[in-house]
């Protein structure tokens, strides 16, 4: 039976790491930071802290390497708060999962838009086929 100690060890990691990360870190690197999962090891040994944050290519290496500075701080900051063995390895890793979710939405939204608007060419007014067409000259006039 799998324990649940690690899942609740990542959850008091990810709101700890949160906190400190908006109030105790000041490097201007990290700028606007989400903390979304954080997966430790059975063994508790090494967690593996997925983030997500705003900004281009250039933000986002320079807020790894902002985080790469601060995880010693960070772990020493842990293992006083934590009431942990041993405080485990911290590896920052950019959670893709948000942008490729974004990318999957406009996707469909595109092609629901598409199709909207092919629904909305094909459904011009057809005549009833028992009625006459206004549009073309009758024959029997």
């Amino acid at each position: 039976m799998a324990s649940t100690r690690p899942s609740r060890v990542g959850d008091q990691l990810r709101a700890e790491i949160a906190n400190l990360l908006a109030r105790e870190v000041h490097d201007p690197g990290i700028g606007f930071l989400t903390i979304t999962h954080v997966h430790v090891s059975p063994d508790l040994q090494v967690a593996r802290v997925y983030y997500t944050t705003l900004g281009d290519e250039k933000a986002r290496r320079e807020t790894s390497r902002a985080l790469g500075r601060a995880t010693p701080f960070l772990r020493r900051q842990i293992g006083s708060r934590l009431r942990l063995k041993r405080v485990p390895l911290l590896e920052f890793f950019f959670d893709e999962s948000i942008e490729r979710g974004d990318r999957i939405e406009r996707i469909l939204n595109d092609i629901g838009a598409e199709r909207a608007a092919a629904t909305d060419t094909d459904a011009a007014p057809q005549p009833a086929p028992d009625e006459p067409n206004r549009n073309e000259p009758n024959s029997d006039e």
